[in-house]
């Protein structure tokens, strides 16, 4: 699948685009970018029409020291779908990219047919312990080093000589080394660390959807998670779950944080028995929540 490019208010945004039917917009995570989906995309594909962008600051987007608010991130969702002609969309967020569709759903309430939060921030103040540490001020300065080109060119010697000799990885073994790889990139780096301030404190996640739930549960919602996250804790898909009645929650055994990598098959079949056993409700006159853009409201 080949990243296209289109220019929207002055920045180029990449995407990923295939299939026809029904519109699934998949949203990524943080120090990600649309190929975390590479491995579901196919599938679904085959009956609905994927978009899978870069958001502003990730992958073939551009990287500018804008706004990376989860509100802002929103608008560039509905900025993207409005260019490529699509009114409404189920929206699939993981972990950053759960808490954009939320934050989607509020501003955009007729655009929104279904959600599906995939290990979504902004359902809990919990967050894994590096998260919470890169988030301290002055960090990104202190790191620069640990990012540095010569350093991630011997470290990834050492990961390929582990390789060769068959020292097993975990399944998101790649997740994780692709978000650290692109961070040796200064402007990536920059926008990382602009994202994670406006979400992330040393105490944990700074927003919360948790109060706002009953206003996303107006249209189907289904909760993915994998039952070892160890950055945001199945604790709060189980709650989240709990406070939006009829939402659908489906718990991977022995995955992370990255189902949708580690489970393809599973993930994306769970995903389109839910697109096929829902209907979306009519949103015309749902009212959005107030908000201003740039201003999170999860």
């Amino acid at each position: 699948m080949e990243l296209q490019r289109i220019r929207i208010h002055g920045h180029d945004i990449g995407y990923v685009t295939a299939g026809s039917g029904p519109v699934v917009i998949l949203v990524h995570g943080i120090a990600s970018s649309s190929t975390t989906w590479g491995r579901v995309i196919p599938a679904l594909a085959e009956r609905t029409t994927v978009v899978a962008p870069d958001m502003l600051g990730h992958g073939g987007s551009t990287k500018t020291a804008g706004d990376y608010s989860l509100g802002a991130l929103a608008n560039g969702i509905r900025d993207l779908m409005e260019a490529l002609g699509h009114d409404r969309a189920t929206l699939i967020g993981h972990s950053l990219g759960g808490g954009v569709a939320l934050q989607f759903a509020y501003q955009f309430p007729d655009r929104c047919e279904r959600l599906v939060l995939v290990g979504s921030g902004g359902l809990g103040k919990e967050i894994g312990l590096l998260f919470r540490a890169l988030s301290f001020p002055g960090v990104e300065h202190v790191l620069t080093p640990v990012f540095a080109p010569a350093v991630q060119s011997r470290s990834t010697a050492v990961v390929n000589w582990l390789r060769k000799v068959r020292i097993p990885f975990p399944e998101s073994f790649d997740e994780i080394w692709q978000g650290y790889s692109s961070l040796s990139d200064g402007d990536t780096r920059r926008a990382f660390f602009h994202a994670l301030h406006s979400v992330v404190d040393p105490a944990g996640q700074r927003v919360s959807a948790v109060n706002r739930l009953h206003l996303a549960s107006l249209r189907p919602i289904l909760v993915i998670w994998g039952e070892r996250d160890s950055i945001v804790p199945v604790r709060h898909a189980r709650e989240a779950h709990q406070a939006m009645p009829g939402s659908v929650l489906h718990v991977f055994e022995g995955v992370g944080h990255w189902p949708q990598h580690d489970r393809p098959e599973e993930f994306t079949r769970v995903v389109l028995d839910f697109i096929d056993s829902t209907h979306p409700p009519d949103l015309v006159s749902e009212q959005p929540a107030p908000s201003t853009p740039g201003s999170p409201t999860v």
